[in-house]
């Protein structure tokens, strides 16, 4: 995938810059250009506003709110299924659906960036936001017990459509801004975020209301496929694709035999393990806990505001401890909540361990474009490392709920799985603080 299709990059620019102060100038070099490109003309030509350009901002928005907004509302369902629909299937089965959208949605970013590179930006738009309309309707279908027309509706079906949109939705935004670009690429990213506090609150009150799981989810899907039609209409590419886009095989080889980033993917891989246990379980284990479901519907709610926050103020926070300093900070206390958890028995304590690990893990997600931006050798193979880097670390988001499942049990054993996931976290955390120390050394010796 060329560099041009990771709009995550310029968000990363100041704090990069900070660790790479001999290539800061590269830094601020936008990916949109290639190497053979009239560095000075292209810059010229980003019109850094217009209707076009807002309108494809807007509409980018709209996918992100669309996609990972919904996949973050899995826990709802994990929820429903576990106490109403899929009661003869075990938590590992359940957890395993949602595990499955994720790992698509990240995974499959490395396919359709490199088909974005190659020109097939509406292809990939129009097929990704009817695949995740077909896939939502199809689900209302399924009937209960049904465990295999849910998980190739909502797990497979749902999860390559994320995957076709995500790469492409984030990346056209892109094309129209150089200057404000930061603050564009915040804003598109906030759409995941406003769709994970939104999709809970409809998919609670309608599924557990008296529309019931077929029509309730029916109202989700024809809500998710107004606003994928409005983003379809709204998006328009401005750039030529590359003429030369990344070779995945020949950036894999190198990015692979540096060590700091070896750290990075294999803290990133382990971290995923535990990451997703408090999005998926937080709101079955305050109903199961006997807390008010009233507000154990909210749990959701109280975590991805947070998460919201957390991400609009890392940046600041990342100007004056670094990048790789947070990330680290981030990891630890990710972990040290999961931790937390087990101790999870009042509306209080639901409350507390939501907002705080909400508010982390935002701060973790965010610093995951700048973290490769930092340790990346070659601003010009920037995107190749990035695709890879969310490949990899997408199998952590795969393996980790549905083993959480197995350990929670029929008889909701709720410390195990809290106990697994924490440290796996921290063990991720851990290798985060290698990757700090070995990156450090090289530095020093390269300077």
């Amino acid at each position: 995938m060329a560099v041009e299709t990771k709009p995550q990059i310029p968000v990363a620019e100041p704090w990069a810059a900070q660790e790479h102060k001999g290539e800061s100038e590269e830094m601020r070099v936008e990916c949109s250009v290639t190497k053979d490109s009239d560095l000075p003309s292209l810059l010229q030509e980003f019109p850094e506003g217009g209707l076009a350009a807002w309108s494809t901002a807007f509409g980018a928005f709209l996918i992100m709110f669309c996609t990972w907004g919904y996949t973050a509302s899995f826990g709802v369902y994990e929820d429903f299924y576990t106490r109403h629909y899929l009661t003869n299937e075990t938590s590992f089965a359940i957890s395993s659906i949602g595990s499955l959208t994720g790992f698509l949605g990240s995974a499959g970013g490395i396919i359709s960036g490199s088909l974005y590179d190659r020109g097939y930006f509406y292809h990939l738009i129009i097929t990704g936001s009817l695949l995740q309309s077909f896939s939502l309707f199809m689900l209302s279908l399924a009937k209960p017990h049904q465990y295999f027309q849910i998980i190739l509706t909502q797990g497979l079906g749902s999860g390559i459509a994320v995957g076709l949109l995500y790469v492409p939705g984030l990346a056209v935004a892109s094309h129209y801004f150089r200057q404000k670009r930061t603050l564009v690429m915040t804003f598109v990213t906030l759409g995941s975020s406003f769709g994970s506090l939104v999709h809970p609150i409809m998919l609670n009150n309608l599924l557990n209301g008296h529309l019931g799981f077929a029509n309730g989810v029916r109202a989700s899907a024809g809500l998710t496929s107004m606003l994928l039609l409005v983003a379809c209409l709204c998006v328009r590419t401005r750039l030529d694709p590359p003429t030369t886009p990344v070779n995945y095989i020949a950036t894999a080889r190198k990015c692979l035999r540096y060590v700091p980033f070896l750290f990075a993917i294999s803290g990133a891989f382990v971290f995923k393990i535990g990451f997703y246990y408090p999005t998926y379980f937080l709101q079955l284990d305050s109903i199961k806990h006997g807390i008010n479901i009233t507000f154990s519907f909210y749990t959701l709610v109280i975590l991805n505001a947070s998460s919201c926050a957390g991400r609009i103020t890392s940046g600041y926070i990342a100007a004056f401890t670094g990048v790789l300093n947070l990330t680290m900070i981030a990891a630890i206390s990710c972990g040290s909540v999961i931790l937390g958890m087990m101790g999870l028995r009042t509306l209080a304590s639901v409350a507390i361990l939501g907002a705080f690990y909400g508010y982390f893990s935002g701060v973790y997600t965010a610093m995951e474009g700048p973290l490769v931006a930092t340790l990346a050798r070659n601003p010009s193979e920037l995107g190749g490392w990035m695709g890879i880097y969310f490949f990899l670390d997408a199998f952590g988001s795969l393996l980790g709920p549905p083993i959480s499942g197995v350990l929670l049990t029929s008889h909701f054993i709720w410390w195990k799985p809290a106990l697994f996931a924490g440290i796996a976290s921290l063990t991720g955390a851990a290798m985060y603080a290698f990757m700090r120390l070995v990156y450090t050394r090289l530095q020093k010796i390269e300077s």
